[in-house]
């Protein structure tokens, strides 16, 4: 834990109070267009989120894999509702002066209406941003057909227009047994012209696929690190074109595994070492809220 209480910033209850929707969509709009790529972590409850706000991150975003495994499900399309993924991040938005996007999944309906319900329901929980997918969740037929998959974006784009929100469309073919570059490219390049503030596509091979899709496309890329054994410094990754990066559920993974060698340390070597790389109480209650109830009951 060395350093760890100079480098962390305590939230500011006052500032999350002023912070304006509005506000907070123009900070995190200008983050795209500086010259250097940002990180934005991904926690998956309101805790997580007033940790990485105090260690100094400057936008964060909802995983559904982290919400997902928090609440004992898997991370699939039939796992998780809208409704209680839009309150998972509202809770998350609740908790932070910080800009927050979502992971909504597939728009959590196959149809573009449904979509562009998924967008008007989470513009009103604080969110200024969200990403729709375009798989399907059906293992035999995994990526929606061209056509339907931009009408989706373009659905979404127009719940979108006019409101502080800003959309995140992702083309998910590597992540689904489609390893085809090209077919990538053309969705992005389809999804922005259909309105699309921000491109994705996890599951990029290596750097110089990553490199391509920002040379060929017009807005700006986010690229999700920590899922594959391919790891790429920020630097690497801005000067490759990149001007935002997430980490998905991998945060939610590690302190997963930190849990997991904790209790295998115990159970089989009845020894409490894991205690010394365990954050201090009095810093882990510095990061969450001042909250007093007048009643308990």
């Amino acid at each position: 834990m060395g350093g760890f209480l100079e480098q962390a910033r305590w939230p500011d209850e006052r500032s999350a109070m002023s912070q304006s929707i509005e506000q907070k969509y123009e900070r995190f709009r200008a983050l795209h267009f500086n010259d250097h790529a940002f990180v934005m972590p991904n926690p998956w409850d309101a805790g997580t989120a007033r940790i990485l706000s105090a260690l100094g991150f400057e936008a964060l975003a909802t995983t559904s894999a982290g919400y997902a495994f928090s609440v004992g499900k898997r991370d699939s399309f039939a796992g998780l509702a809208r409704g209680e993924v839009l309150a998972n991040a509202r809770a998350v938005v609740e908790a932070t002066e910080l800009p927050v996007s979502a992971d909504l999944e597939d728009g959590f309906d196959a149809s573009p209406e449904g979509c562009a319900r998924t967008i008007d329901q989470a513009s009103r929980t604080g969110l200024i941003g969200g990403s729709i997918e375009d798989a399907t969740g059906d293992p035999d037929d995994p990526i929606h057909e061209f056509g339907l998959a931009v009408e989706r974006i373009r659905a979404a784009a127009e719940a979108a227009r006019d409101r502080p929100f800003m959309l995140t469309a992702r083309a998910e073919n590597w992540l689904w047994g489609r390893p085809d570059l090209d077919e990538t490219i053309k969705r992005l390049q389809a999804f922005s012209e259909a309105g699309a503030d921000v491109l994705y596509a996890p599951g990029l091979p290596d750097l110089e696929a990553v490199r391509a899709v920002c040379r060929e496309v017009d807005k700006p890329v986010n690229v999700v690190m920590g899922l594959q054994r391919a790891s790429y410094t920020v630097d690497a990754l801005s000067e490759a074109g990149v001007k935002r990066i997430s980490v998905g559920g991998s945060f939610a993974r590690a302190a997963l595994g930190a849990l997991v060698r904790a209790a295998e340390e115990v159970r089989d070597s009845g020894t409490f070492t894991y205690a010394e790389q365990a954050i201090p109480d009095r810093i882990i209650s510095a990061m969450m809220a001042p909250v007093k109830r007048a009643t308990r009951i």
